[in-house]
Order: structure tokens, then sequence, then C-alpha cells
């Protein structure tokens, strides 16, 4: 069988925008004279749908939609993803569900049976699973059809596996020729070989051609990378899919696989990831412009940088606020930056400012000297004048702050924090560095000064981040292990570090929940990024003590 595997990126809640990307993607299937268009999980709705789903007139828009999809299906078949009734009547009403349409009508519908509760995932909120699923009979062969998670039960290749049931093997004892699974699968590091190893899998052992189509796109933090594959009864590649942007693959389940498996480098990966992610998170949320503070550092230059590749650089503004802690160097090292990116910069000092602040709460602050309070101010005053650009000329507001900060609570509310969107919040301080070397991999954009000089918020007198916190490259190692990696203090400490460093670490990272409640939605690229996937109470004890 001749089959299309269509990467489309579609937006949530758009159905018509998604129902037109859908057609026009059958289309150019149509042409290449395939029997079977197969598109990603939920693609009618776009995934995560989230609580939209408890809107009848929402589901009711994506019901119809797959009516009027199935009505103009004259030449090859298709296989799309959408939200189902649950007809059983059960306690949830819903289901996630792939629908297989042909010769203008819905020929199958089947249900996904395993539904992930964890991290990003909230699926049991809403869906009700598959009590059972049969193969797909279409054009005299047996599709053994699955929806992303249905796949994900290999204990051997991912130790996380939650479930008991196999809906693969159940596939496979009932005599499915080939495989099909459409999926919506979250990017982060490491993903990419991860999820060829569970398909190889899944092909050696029953013997049979495994195809997987992925969702492309961001939609608010998560992102998905697409990463199309397709591989024979030995898990040898038949055809592979672009990362971080739609394309169409054809794949002959009658061939075999001779293609090497081509993956990107982990840094480039993420770099991919982040221009994606900004570039749909601005354009879906209905922005042309972004405007971010450019402090000479490493964090927002690489975040401009970033900016520059997903929005063009006539889009792209970028605020200089030198305070009388800025050095000369700091401000120069901005100029260079938006000079070499060709962005617009505008230069805002807050000095005055900051000094009629000072002024006015004087008389209140009485005998007490100054500290973090001041510094703080001037963050505020920062953030106050980059919501007032954002506001006044319609342009989203970029936040710089990287997540060895936002661990340890190292940014200030109402000032640094400010933005609509955190592009680098999921990216630890030691890989900025590396997204700048990516960066000037061909020439140097971001200033030397930029990666050379001991990083610092200049908010007081010959400051550097260290009077305040470890070494980032001991403090990333250590925010891995807790945050993304889930080990206790004990663990931590028998890699190596002191058993107060990883105590105060800690510490400090769950007593700075407060601020991450607060900040604005960043770009998913780990396992365990800050926001939706990661829920800590704020109010807490200290279950450690």
């Amino acid at each position: 069988m001749k089959i299309a595997l269509a990467q489309i990126n579609p937006t949530v809640g758009d159905i018509a925008g998604n129902l037109r990307k859908i057609r026009g993607m059958i289309s150019r299937a149509g042409r290449r004279k395939v029997d079977l268009v197969v598109f990603p999980e939920l693609c009618i709705t776009g995934y995560p749908p989230r609580d939209l789903v408890d809107q009848t007139h929402f589901v009711g828009k994506n019901k119809q939609a797959i009516q009027e999809l199935a009505e103009h299906v004259t030449g090859p078949a298709v296989i799309v993803g959408f939200i189902d009734i649950n007809a059983t009547g059960g306690e949830k009403g819903l289901h996630n569900a792939a629908a297989v349409l042909a010769h203008r009508k819905v020929i199958a519908v089947r249900a996904k049976t395993l539904l992930p509760n964890y991290d990003v995932f909230d699926e049991t909120r809403h869906f009700a699973p598959a009590d059972q699923n049969d193969p797909v009979p279409l054009f005299g062969k047996r599709l053994g059809l699955t929806i992303c998670e249905d796949m994900w039960h290999v204990p051997s290749v991912w130790a996380g596996s939650p479930y008991k049931r196999d809906p693969v093997a159940e596939l496979a004892k009932k005599g499915c020729d080939f495989f099909i699974n459409i999926s919506a699968s979250p990017f982060h590091q490491g993903k990419t070989q991860l999820r060829l190893d569970l398909i190889r899998h899944h092909a050696q052992r029953w013997n049979k051609p495994f195809l997987f189509v992925n969702q492309v796109g961001g939609n608010d933090e998560v992102l998905f990378d697409g990463h199309s594959i397709a591989v024979d009864a030995k898990g040898r590649v038949l055809a592979q899919a672009a990362g971080f942007r739609e394309d169409l693959i054809l794949v002959d389940t009658t061939r075999t696989g001779q293609e090497e498996w081509q993956d990107d480098p982990a840094i480039h990966q993420v770099g991919d990831a982040l221009v994606m992610g900004l570039k749909d998170y601005t354009r879906k949320c209905g922005f042309k412009k972004v405007v971010l503070g450019l402090s000479g550092g490493i964090d927002s230059a690489v975040t401009a940088a970033l900016a520059v590749e997903a929005l063009g650089k006539n889009n792209v503004v970028g605020v200089s606020m030198p305070s009388p802690f800025s050095s000369k160097g700091s401000i120069i090292d901005a100029q260079k930056l938006s000079k070499r990116l060709g962005i617009k910069l505008l230069s805002i000092p807050i000095t005055s400012v900051f000094l009629s602040y000072k002024k006015s709460l004087k008389k209140t602050f009485g005998r007490r000297p100054p500290d973090v309070t001041e510094e703080n101010l001037q963050a505020r005053i920062r953030g106050t004048l980059l919501m007032a650009l954002s506001n006044k000329f319609g342009m989203l507001l970029l936040t710089t702050g990287n997540k060895s900060e936002l661990s340890m609570g190292y940014c200030t509310l109402y000032g640094d924090m400010n933005g609509g969107l955190a592009v680098i919040s999921d990216v630890l301080k030691t890989t900025v560095y590396k997204l700048g070397r990516l960066i000037n991999r061909r020439k140097e954009i971001i200033p030397e000064a930029s990666f050379t000089k001991p990083p610092s918020a200049e908010l007081r007198p010959n400051q550097t981040d260290q009077d305040s916190l470890p070494p980032y490259e001991v403090l990333d190692a250590i925010v891995q292990a807790y945050v993304e990696e889930g080990k206790d203090v004990a663990e931590i400490t028998a890699l190596g570090y002191s058993r107060s460093l990883v105590e105060k670490v800690l510490e400090t990272i769950d007593r700075s929940e407060y601020k991450r409640r607060q900040a604005a939605p960043g770009l998913r690229i780990s396992e365990k990024a800050f926001g939706m996937g990661r829920r800590m109470p704020i109010a807490r004890g200290d279950f450690r003590a």
C-alpha cells in the first residue's frame, strides 16, 4: 500500500483553518497517487485542546468538520484525529479518536486506549479509554491503528511506562498487516531517539512495518517536533519527515527500508524547537512584532537572535535601559548585537526614574541601608517601561530569564519576569551558552564579551551572579537532578556535591515556587519544565527536615 504521512501544524481551536490545511495536504498527496493519507492525533481541533473539550459547541464543530471532510474524500482514503462521542455512555463522554474516511463517508472510528495523565498530559480529565481495538479493513489490508500513547507500553525501552495493556501487541495478535500510529507527541531533548527505539521494537517484535505520523508546531508551552517516520518489518527506515516544520512523506509498505536514521545534534534541536515555538506562539496569539530588553548579557542576546530567526529582523525591537550600575561594556555589547542582528534598538536610561523612586521612598525607608529592595526597583522600572512599549505598539514582550535563574528565584516579580512569553525559561544557563556558540558558528553575532564576562544583573557595584548562586556548572547539574530527574538530597549528594550545598539549592528552589506561578508561559524543551507539567504547592512544609 502507498501511504502519505501528512505532518501538519494545527492551531488549537481553529477548526476551520485546520480543515483547510488538511484538505490542502490531501490534494498534494492525491497528486502523488497514494492509497491513504494519514494525519496526526486530534488534528481537527489541535492538540492539546484542554478544557475547550468541555464546550459542547466546540465538540460539535469538530464532529461536523469530520462529516464535511468525509463528503469530499473521493480519492485516497484518509485517517484523521478528532474528538468522538463515547457511545457507551460512561462517566467520560468523549474519546480521543481516529476516523478512517473513504468513498465520501466515515468507514471506521478507533479510540485511544492508553490515556496519559502525567507531566503536560491530562487526558483522563476528559476522555474515556477504548475498551477494545480491532484492525481496520482497507483495500484488502488490515490496519493496526493506534493513537500516540498506545505505542508507549514498552518497559524494556521506556522504563517510565505506567501501563498494563499493550495495544500494539493486541492488534498484532488480531492479525493486522502493519501498524499506523497517529500522534501529538511533544518534544523534549532525547525524545526523537526514544521514539525510534519504540517504533523499531514494535516492528521487529511482530515482523510488521510501523508508520508513525506526528504533529509539528507550538501550542502554548508545548512544542511538537514532527519527525514522522516509517520503518519496515526489520526496523529499517523507509522514510522520515523533517523536524520542526510541516512535511509530507510517501511510504510504500511493500518495500524494504534502507535509509539510515538522520537525527540532528541535540543543541541544534533545542534551537530549532525554540525558534518554532516562538514563531508559533507569536503568530497564533495574533502578534506580529516582539520587544525585549537587551542588557549586553548572554541570555538577552540569545533570545534576540532566536527572535530574529523566528520573525525576521524588522519584527524585533531591542531596548537598552542603562542604570547607574550598568557597565559601559554591557551598553556597547547591546549596541553591537542589535547592529549585527539588524534590529531597532531603543535607549531609555532609567537613572532619573530610579532616583525619583528613591526620593519618594526616602522618608518611609528612613535610615535603613540599601539592599535588594533598591536592586528590585531597577528591575521593576525596566519591566514597566517594556510593558509600556508592548501596550503602546502592540508588541509581544519576551522575557529573557533562563531555567537556572528561575529555579533559584534569581529574578524579580513585576520586573525582569514581565512579559507574554519566556523563551528560554526551560534552558539551563550552561545550555544558553551552547546556544550562543551555535548562533555564532558561522560569524560572530553575539559579542564575545557576552560569553566571557562574569554573568551579572548589574544592579549594584561589582555585582556578579556568583555572589548569590553557585557556579552555573554546579547549579545546573543539581537543578537537572532535582527538577528534571526527581532525585532527592541523598542521591544528588552521591553525585559528588556537598550535602549542605544540595540542601540549600533544593530549599531555594522550593521556596521560589510563588514566583514561578506568576511567570510568563515558557517553551518546554526538557522532560520536566516549570509550568503545567510540574504542579507544586506554594504553601508547604519541609518534609526533608
